[in-house]
């Protein structure tokens, strides 16, 4: 039964590259580490709208960090996922999982 707490497969994306970065996680990071992992190109755009609906939700949380002279004085937006958020990513993993069980054989087969 579907809730507002599933994720999509680009929101799982996010979730998972905001976890792998750690306190490294602000908007080109996350991107990089998607398309690096995913082998995806992420626009700016679709990151941060990503991002902002998913910090609606609760499912992340930002802050700006310090002032970056190499930014011009810019400072980052840095990204953590939320207890909620980690519940969502379990849940939709348990799913994924759910679905992908018992169809190895057919995969294979259809490698013949």
């Amino acid at each position: 039964m579907a809730t507002s707490r599933n994720l999509g497969e680009f929101e799982q994306a996010i979730h998972l590259a905001v976890v792998r970065l750690g306190e490294q996680a602000y908007g080109l990071a996350i991107r990089t580490e998607i398309e690096a992992c995913a082998g995806r190109r992420v626009t700016h755009g679709a990151a941060y709208s990503t991002l902002d609906r998913l910090e609606d939700k609760r499912l992340l949380r930002s802050w700006l960090g310090e002032s970056m002279p190499g930014r011009g004085g810019r400072r980052k937006r840095n990204f953590e996922v939320t207890a909620t958020g980690l519940e969502a990513l379990r849940s939709s993993r348990k799913a994924l999982l759910n679905l992908w069980s018992g169809i190895e054989e057919v995969l294979e087969e259809s490698r013949s």
